[in-house]
Parts: structure tokens; C-alpha cells; sequence
């Protein structure tokens, strides 16, 4: 069954532009769009989406404030909020009022479909250039592990680079062609090698070293 998705954005080219980018993918379906925050509860209403794509810079309330009215009324909706804002305070706050995810739109075009697909598995979704906001001072730590990643196989090398832009387990298997189970176990090797427990220690690390591709 596709992901229901509501696009949420006071633009209407930027919304066609990404209904278009969207619907690209047999397993995501747009089923409604909004221009405000009034709108887009109205249409949540009517609609129920699974998830709301959603400006930050909606005129009147903005989407911050929309994120949390909506968590509030559909906590079981999911928000992945889209905006031009490298900022960590917005982050923080999107955060705050229950966001699942904050993709920068410079990097909506190849970043989208798979944000969407991990907001959908259940995983919070954040842009590289955005997460490494938050790092530096969650895991001060993190350069204790100089160093370790010399021990790392290739295809813990390359598994590595689609954990940090925010692949799930499912679509690294299927760019790599191999099996869920085996990107797990690589997942899980290089996560025991290099002395980190999450997504986000992974990618102070490899910001820290260089070992992130651009």
C-alpha cells in the first residue's frame, strides 16, 4: 500500500514541484495539499495522512507551530519539515514540537523519497549538513574514537555512507544487492568497531575524519 503523504507549502509551484518528485515513486501517494496551517488541518482531517510534508515559513503559523498543533490533535501523523534554514535553533525546535524529520530544500531532489520512506519505517530523518548541528555538543566524546575506522571492510565503508544520509536497512540492501539481514550485520560491526551507538555518533565520527562522500 503506498505512504499517504500531504504536502504543506504556501508556494503553489514548490508544491507541484514536489508532488511531481513524489509521485515519481510507485510506493508514495500524494492524497492532498495545503497553503497554511488552517488548510493543512482541515485537509489532515479529511485526509489522514501518514505523513505531512511541511514548509517551516508558512505565513500566518508558522510550521513550527503547525507541527506541534498537529502532534497535538494526530500524534500518530508523522511531519518531515522541509525549509532553506541550516539553523540549529529551528532544528532544535522542530524538534521540540515533534518533527521526524528536517530536510534542507537544496537537497529536496535527492534526499526526499528516501526521507520519506525512513520517516515511514518508524526513523527520525535529518539532513548530514543539519545533524552535525546537533553533535557537537551532545557527543564532545566522540574524538576518543581516532582513528578506529582502519579497521572497517569496504562494505562496512560503503554501508556506512547510506546509515549517515539516512537510508534504512531495506533500501541499503537494495542499492548494494545483498540482503537486509547481511547490511545489518555489517551495520551492527562497524557500529562495535568504532565504539558508537547510534546514527548520529556515526556521523560525528566520519565528519570528524573525512569520511563523509560528498
Amino acid at each position: 500500500m503506498p505512504i499517504p503523504v500531504l504536502i504543506t507549502d504556501d508556494h503553489g509551484l514548490m508544491r507541484a514541484g514536489l508532488r511531481s518528485l513524489l509521485e515519481d515513486d510507485p510506493e508514495i501517494e500524494v492524497i492532498g495539499e495545503a497553503a497554511d496551517a488552517e488548510e493543512l488541518m482541515l485537509a489532515v482531517g479529511r485526509a489522514r495522512p501518514e505523513i505531512v510534508l511541511l514548509d517551516i515559513g508558512l505565513p500566518g503559523i508558522d510550521g513550527i507551530e503547525a507541527t506541534r498543533r498537529l502532534k497535538e490533535q494526530y500524534p500518530e501523523i508523522q511531519v518531515l519539515i522541509l525549509t532553506v534554514y541550516e539553523d540549529e535553533s529551528l532544528l532544535r525546535e522542530a524538534i521540540k514540537a515533534g518533527a521526524a524529520g528536517y530536510i534542507v530544500k537544496r537537497a529536496a531532489e535527492d534526499e526526499l523519497i528516501n526521507a520519506v520512506h525512513a520517516v515511514s519505517d518508524g526513523h527520525m530523518y535529518l539532513h548530514p549538513a543539519i545533524t552535525r548541528l546537533l553533535v557537537k555538543d551532545l557527543y564532545p566524546t566522540t574524538q576518543t574514537h581516532k582513528g578506529k575506522h582502519a579497521t572497517l571492510t569496504h562494505r562496512e565503508l560503503e554501508v556506512m555512507q547510506y546509515i549517515i544520509r539516512g537510508f534504512t536497512n531495506r533500501q541499503t540492501a537494495e542499492i548494494l544487492s545483498i540482503s537486509v539481514r547481511t547490511v545489518e550485520g555489517h551495520r551492527a560491526s562497524l557500529f562495535r568497531k568504532l565504539g558508537i551507538k547510534n546514527r548520529v555518533e556515526l556521523l560525528e565520527y566520519a565528519e570528524s575524519h573525512g569520511l563523509v562522500d560528498r
